[in-house]
């Protein structure tokens, strides 16, 4: 079995393996945390110094994280890498027993076990002269980098985001700076237009209709409402699939998703697919097949939380 720090993805070794243990160094070390970003109580920025994965990265890839010795391997997209800097930066929700307990244990300061990428395919940067980039919840953050990409390809980039309200805005001062034109959609109208994304994309469209390509990121149901706005307009939609995954290699096959009738693989074949071409309620059922382990982890983490938060027993332990 391969260990999963093991050198064989790029940037997996963050320093010189000792001669007498090769995992020695990383072990005790771990991948530092530079800074954390809380932008909601359940989303937060993590960057993390790696300056040879930072050097690899590029738009469209992912990484698959790790707590500690024990835990499970989190694939999370590349928000942002800065070569200069040598980090990577990864955005996390919480939403189940690893993810929260990522929210309780990493801090600026601290270390991440392992992580190890780039992983996936990268976005292919066409030579689209106008596209759409979409981002909803937390496909906003590695939305990002695509539309940084294509305006440095000299594209004329319009920017579309959503969220459920103006409290969970994050980062519109970034897209402002790589993007010609910028909407945000919000739930309740608290800022921007209200709606879902898949008003801003009708919008965009309808006043440019010589958009070549549009890009989207975020949950399987916003990406597959993104796919059906697009489709009468017969403009090339590119998506990011998120499936359950294990290794990240291509050798478990969890991550198998249909696309065109054909079964494609989204950590090596992927994450991009042709959005008009995939099979969403195919997606959506898969991610739905351990539903019933991941509430019972996320039970068992919540009651062992509120187990130690106890204050002692008159004669208990000291």
């Amino acid at each position: 079995m391969t260990d999963y720090n093991d050198a064989g993805a790029a940037g997996a070794i963050h320093t010189r393996p000792s001669k007498t243990n090769p995992y020695e160094d990383i072990r005790s070390r771990g991948f530092p945390i530079l800074t954390r970003t809380d932008f909601s109580d359940v989303t937060f920025l993590l960057e993390v110094e790696h300056p040879a994965m930072a050097r690899a990265a590029k738009p469209g890839q992912f990484v698959i994280i790790i707590l500690d010795e024990h835990g499970e391997r989190v694939p999370l997209t590349i928000a942002d890498f800065d070569r200069d800097r040598g980090t990577v930066t990864l955005v996390v929700q919480a939403v189940g027993k690893s993810t929260r307990q990522m929210q309780a244990t990493l801090h600026e300061g601290g270390t991440l076990y392992g992580i190890v990428g780039p992983m996936g395919v990268p976005s292919h940067v066409s030579g689209a002269k106008k596209v759409i980039c979409v981002g909803g919840g937390l496909g906003v953050a590695p939305i990002y980098p695509q539309a940084r990409a294509f305006k440095e390809a000299g594209a004329y980039v319009i920017g579309v985001v959503g969220f459920r309200n103006k409290d969970l805005v994050f980062w519109d001062d970034k897209f402002r700076a790589v993007c010609d034109e910028f909407i945000i959609c919000t739930d309740d109208g608290s800022v921007g237009i209200k709606g879902l994304v898949t008003l801003g994309i009708t919008q965009a469209l309808q006043a440019h209709v010589d958009v070549d390509e549009v890009v989207v990121i975020g949950p399987p149901i916003m990406m597959k409402g993104c796919v059906e706005t697009t489709r009468p307009y017969k403009v090339k939609t590119m998506v990011s699939l998120n499936p359950i995954m294990v290794d990240g290699t291509g050798m478990c096959g969890g991550c198998r998703v249909k696309v065109d009738d054909r079964i494609r693989f989204a950590c090596v074949d992927g994450p991009d697919f042709d959005g008009h071409k995939v099979d969403f309620d195919d997606l959506m059922l898969r991610l739905k097949r351990y539903k019933a382990q991941e509430r019972d982890a996320l039970e068992r983490y919540d009651e062992n939380c509120r187990r130690t938060q106890l204050p002692h027993e008159a004669g208990g332990a000291h």
